[in-house]
């Protein structure tokens, strides 16, 4: 079957429960909306930090498509959102417990958001400024730190540095000038030499750099609206869970309800061809063209209308089937009828049965091997082709349908007693 094929049925599934998918399409809207006003209005501020290089101990970035700068700003937005920033922060504000702060960083930028989402617009400006004063407070404390051991562990070299340059030249002092002894030990004195003026240079270098951690480029302000909750979120996860719950139930109630309700539910459900629905308004010629069709299919002389429910009553005057060949109704009546007939036809009331009820029919007409040329649909009532007579004596002679459309009296073996389908007449019906 073509993806096609598949697609038109479900469409056509979703259209025959239509009430029941836009019921549930309208209550997961109403439920969204419902949802948005009970959930608390939040606001949202941010602070822009742009982060530079504190310093020549600042650890490298790896160059990607993403990031090109310099620094680690993954890393640094960690930092940013660590529990000892975050203790800073609230240490800053007077104690207060904090709300958790989200750090972003902008593709290809050295730029921090640090934004910060609390019930009260002014309060998430404070804290969010609080956030990025913190991280620039302890990104300067940690740069200073590091450099402070770097100073300590050069300053500490060039002292053994120099220490091994006194001993150098105490031993110059005690060698004669000209020996090997005496060579090597100026050697090493100079090499010691160049090693303290580069760890002097060095350490000069440490205690001249300026500590930049970074700076704020944009304070947080107080919002003007609320950044949750949002209308087309709520209303659109509301809208998207009713149609799938709807979908869900659609499929659900199609599968399990057998209920015919029209005449595309019988050939969906039972697989019997509807040779006309006469529940509406019935349109001029219907009938005829029902009658020749009864006929054309029809095998034999002997047709057996078959009601389902057995209760379906005539609301109105049966009319003579206006057909060219004669055919000999069978209403089930007489016990005889069901081994009789040549074919069924069954009369099937929209509403009132469901499609195991049909094949049950079906079934019990096949066990005595009655072929069903088709089915005829209608409300409440009985299709006026079928010749319904008021009941007679038991020895009434058969009525039998010819071209004129009149009821042919006939005194043949085979034709059996018309009796009315089903009883009683409504009331009021003529007579």
């Amino acid at each position: 079957m073509s993806s096609g094929t598949d697609l038109d049925e479900h469409l056509s599934l979703l259209r025959r429960r239509w009430l029941l998918l836009v019921g549930c399409l309208v209550f997961g809207g109403t439920a969204g909306l419902a949802l948005m006003r009970l959930t608390p209005p939040s606001y949202t501020a941010t602070t822009q930090v742009l982060v530079m290089p504190a310093g020549p101990q600042e650890p490298g970035n790896q160059v990607t498509s993403r990031q090109r700068e310099p620094l680690n700003l993954d890393t640094e937005a960690q930092v940013a959102q660590s529990a000892v920033v975050a203790a800073r922060a609230a240490r800053a504000l007077g104690g207060e417990a904090l709300e958790p702060a989200e750090v972003s960083v902008p593709p290809n930028s050295s730029v921090l958001w640090i934004s910060v989402t609390t019930a009260d617009p002014d309060a998430a400006a404070i804290r969010s400024r609080a956030y990025a004063e913190a991280y620039l407070a302890n990104r300067r404390e940690s740069a200073l730190t590091a450099m402070a051991e770097q100073q300590q562990a050069v300053l500490s070299k060039l002292k053994q540095v120099n220490a091994g340059i006194d001993v150098v030249i105490k031993e110059l002092d005690r060698l004669r000038r000209g020996t090997p002894e005496h060579a090597i030990a100026t050697q090493r004195q100079s090499v010691l030499n160049r090693q303290a003026a580069s760890l002097a240079l060095k350490y000069d270098a440490l205690r001249t750099v300026a500590v930049t951690p970074g700076s704020v480029i944009s304070q947080a302000a107080p919002p003007d609206g609320p950044s949750s909750p949002s209308l087309r979120l709520y209303l659109g996860t509301g809208l998207m869970a009713g149609l799938l719950a709807g979908s869900a139930a659609a499929y659900a109630r199609d599968r399990f309800d057998t209920r015919l309700r029209t005449a595309a539910d019988v050939e969906r459900l039972t697989g019997l061809p509807v040779l006309s629905d006469l529940s509406g308004t019935r349109e001029h010629g219907v009938l005829h063209d029902l009658a020749c069709a009864v006929v054309a299919a029809c095998p034999g002389k002997r047709l057996l209308v078959k009601a389902l429910p057995a209760d379906l009553y005539a609301s109105t005057l049966a009319e003579p089937l206006a057909v060219s060949a004669p055919l000999i109704v069978l209403d089930g009546s007489d016990v005889r009828d069901l081994a009789r007939a040549d074919a069924a036809l069954l009369l099937v009331g929209l509403g009132r049965v469901t499609s195991i009820q049909v094949v049950a029919a079906v079934q019990q007409l096949g066990r005595h091997d009655v072929p069903i040329v088709g089915v005829v649909t209608a409300t409440d009532a009985v299709p006026s082709f079928v010749p319904l007579l008021e009941p007679r004596a038991p020895h009434t002679s058969l009525g039998k349908l010819v071209a004129t459309g009149e009821l042919e009296v006939s005194v043949s073996a085979e034709t059996t007693p018309m009796q009315a389908l089903h009883q009683p007449r409504r009331p009021g019906t003529p007579t």
